[in-house]
């Protein structure tokens, strides 16, 4: 009998219910510092008797839990948008003016075979939303010349477990959102030795005469190596800073709408239902939205009047290796003295906390609020966007790689792949901008 196809749903969204009885609020939210924590070990699921994956996170849905929580807050999704505009500069070029005709020739066939604009602006975003990127190399029918260039989703893409080496062999592209339960729906890709991509390529080439396509893993350098790293800017969702930035914003929804102040905020884990649903034996989708909203009353009823003085909430926790414990269920008290327009300053130090975090100065993007703020001048602005490109270079050194491998495969050693930076200009300069070239090598290394 064929396995239910499930998406990977969220269980329960943010939202503001009224308590009854009491002119207040109360605001839910789904405790967003949990997201990257592991119950335990995560142990590969087998595809077939060949071919196992490493799950991204413990139900292989992580990377889709934190696109809800970027896609619910405009400050950091504008962040990560513009993190990836400044990694691409004024795009990839493969600069062939040292080279013969019939070398330019080729490129630029080359270059209309493949979308190099999409594919780089592509990699860079994936870079810096999970710190990773997944190129394809497919190589022509005589194995001679590498003819296309694809870009693989980070989101999309599973690692295949380390061998006894500690190689990843195998990168599976497929609809991971909907829970994958056929290998029929997974793309299986080899993977290039992450160490010596080349030297691995051009062995590979001349031994595996079947396979026409291999996976370049580009991925930034973590204190903590995994096999799905676990970006910077995650810090966010460990500290209280994205919930403080949600919450000011839920607050004056329901002060604007019916001058009830958010009294309480509740953060419920999601796998406080996850486990409710299995003792209950839910899994109906309709259920499980009703099962939510009947344990929202229930914490509402708790709240509400003088009557509950006295009651105590249980909420079972879990014990972390560091010792600290995390509840499935808290209930915070807030205080409502601050209405309104109030909040300002608040959202302001909230906004400041995410731009820095992910490295982002707001005179840059605008996301400040507020009518008095400081604002830097002309120059200062025009030193921050040439800091704001000059701190891309590691990107695109590991960015590089897989196209330096394409040169050299198809021996175009004079041809120099690089990404020219925009100088903003000053008005006795007659003009908006500028392009500076960075010293670039050959893709030979010459």
């Amino acid at each position: 009998m064929p396995k239910e196809k499930l998406k990977f749903e969220k269980i329960m969204t943010p939202s503001v219910e009224d308590i009854p009885g009491i002119a207040a609020s109360a605001a839910f939210v789904v405790k967003a510092q949990d997201v990257f924590r592991e119950d335990g070990d995560v142990t590969p699921e087998k595809l077939d008797k060949k071919h196992s994956y490493m799950p991204w996170g413990r139900d292989n849905g992580l990377p889709y839990r934190i696109l809800d929580l970027v896609e619910s807050d405009e400050t950091m999704a504008t962040c990560l948008l513009w993190n990836a505009q400044m990694c691409y500069g004024n795009g990839l070029q493969y600069n062939t003016e040292d080279c013969k005709d019939k070398t330019k020739n080729e490129v630029k066939e080359w270059l209309l075979d493949n979308q190099l604009p999409a594919f780089f602006l592509g990699t860079a975003q994936d870079l810096k939303h999970w710190a990773f990127a997944v190129s394809v190399i497919i190589l022509s029918k005589d194995r001679k010349h590498i003819v296309r260039l694809i870009r693989k989703e980070s989101c999309y893409c599973r690692f295949s477990e380390k061998d006894s080496m500690g190689k990843i062999r195998y990168v599976y592209y497929g609809p991971w959102r909907n829970k994958v339960v056929d290998k029929k729906e997974v793309e299986v890709i080899p993977v290039l030795d992450e160490t010596a991509p080349w030297r691995d390529l051009c062995e590979r080439a001349q031994s595996e005469k079947q396979t026409y396509k291999f996976a370049v893993v580009t991925r930034v350098p973590t204190a903590d190596h995994t096999y799905y790293p676990i970006p910077y800017w995650a810090a966010l969702f460990r500290s209280r800073w994205y919930n403080i930035k949600q919450l000011i914003a839920m607050a004056k929804e329901a002060k604007i709408k019916n001058a009830a102040p958010i009294k309480y905020l509740v953060e419920i884990s999601d796998k406080y239902f996850e486990r409710l649903f299995i003792e209950e034996g839910i899994t109906d989708a309709k259920k499980k939205r009703e099962r939510v909203v009947k344990a929202k009353r229930d914490i509402l009823d708790f709240l509400t009047g003088a009557e509950n003085s006295g009651k105590t909430w249980f909420s079972t926790f879990y014990n972390a290796p560091d010792g600290h414990q995390y509840h499935d269920v808290v209930i915070n008290k807030i205080d409502t003295a601050k209405e309104g327009g109030d909040w300002e300053s608040d959202i302001q130090e909230a906004v400041n906390m995410i731009c820095f975090t992910m490295q982002v100065h707001t005179n840059l993007v605008g996301s400040v609020p507020g009518k008095s703020q400081s604002n830097n001048s002309g120059s200062d602005k025009r030193e921050l966007y040439t800091i704001a490109q000059a701190i891309q270079k590691p990107y695109h050194d590991l960015l590089f790689t897989v196209h330096h491998i394409i040169c050299r495969f198809n021996g175009w050693d004079d041809v120099k792949v690089e990404v020219p930076f925009i100088q903003l200009t000053t008005l006795d300069e007659n003009k908006d901008a500028k392009k500076v070239t960075m010293d670039a090598e050959p893709a030979s290394g010459k």
